[in-house]
């Protein structure tokens, strides 16, 4: 992706997210200033996803100049709180959450390996989404509570480690090279030539085609691509089972150990505890974990992640 492709997409996801709230009824100041953080945010993380931004970015910054980067999610919570919410103890909360994951990982910028302050900060990042403790520092629109959070975790994420930590093997980037085709082709095939027997079978699916699903599928797609399949991608993948099989030094074992942590961070979603989940989400980030292992790049993962659930939106229930 050059930085006129990224910033096409950066333009067209931000107007189309504009048009999306003035149809909900949405304006005024504060839904301003929400978006404008909002496409700051999605900005910061999409044009680093080009091999060529990202490249120059890290020469300007050279080696420790990365500690600048938390201050973009840094300021994006401070101009959100000054802005839309006068929320003071969130603005501390979220300023805390925007540079602590970048403190913990400085000291180990350039290291080869993985160190418990990564394991740390991933932890810091992620938990804090996945128990929607953070969604209280965006509560208006609540349209897009869940879109700036995660756009503020992936942001504080990216800051840390692709740009201060500079970890290796994340595979941030958007580009495709020989062989990436077919492994998204054969990890994709097989996931489904499992999931979908096994998925009715333990009546976690239902066939259940939808025209009205799929008649929102350009907004759906869109939401799952950039703010659920690349998030967690970039979190499982390029982070987890990146360090896990750094610390293992073993692939196959950070394979394993990253698609069992994926798969239990889906028990909480209903009905509690949900095992049936547990057990398609952990199979499934054994192929998504397959394709970054092969591949080195989050993009197939990311990818079969979004068909993967485009699919389950439009065809099952």
């Amino acid at each position: 992706m050059s930085f006129t492709a990224a910033a096409a997409v950066w333009a067209a996801v931000v107007a189309l997210a504009a048009f999306w709230g003035v149809l909900l009824g949405l304006g005024g100041r504060r839904f301003l200033i929400a978006l404008s953080v909002a496409a700051a945010l999605f900005g910061f993380e999409l044009f680093l996803a080009a091999p060529r931004v990202l490249e120059r970015v890290r020469r300007i910054l050279r080696a420790r100049g990365g500690t600048v980067a938390p201050l973009v999610p840094l300021f994006a919570v401070l101009v959100y709180a000054f802005g839309a919410t006068r929320d003071w103890q969130g603005m501390l909360i979220g300023a805390a959450y925007a540079v602590v994951p970048a403190i913990l990982v400085a000291g180990s910028a350039g290291n080869s390996g993985a160190t418990w302050e990564d394991f740390a900060a991933v932890v810091l990042i992620w938990l804090a989404v996945e128990f929607r403790w953070m969604y209280r520092l965006f509560p208006y629109p609540p349209q897009l509570t869940h879109t700036l959070t995660i756009l503020l975790a992936l942001g504080t994420a990216v800051a840390a480690f692709v740009l201060l930590r500079r970890l290796e093997g994340i595979g941030y980037a958007v580009e495709w090279r020989p062989g990436f085709a077919w492994q998204f082709a054969f990890n994709f095939c097989a996931f489904a030539a499992i999931a979908i027997p096994l998925g009715i079978k333990i009546h976690f699916l239902a066939w259940a085609p939808s025209l009205s699903r799929a008649r929102s599928l350009p907004i759906v797609a869109v939401g799952i691509l950039f703010f659920t399949a690349w998030p967690e991608e970039f979190l499982f993948r390029g982070l987890l089972q990146n360090l896990f099989s750094k610390a293992f030094k073993n692939e196959w074992g950070g394979l394993v150990v990253a698609s069992l942590i994926f798969g239990l961070s889906h028990i909480i979603h209903a009905p509690y505890p949900n095992w049936k989940y547990v057990l398609l989400a952990t199979i499934v980030g054994l192929f998504y974990g397959h394709a970054w292992m092969k591949t080195g790049s989050l993009l197939p993962g990311t990818l079969i992640h979004a068909l993967v659930d485009i699919t389950w939106h439009i065809l099952f229930r």
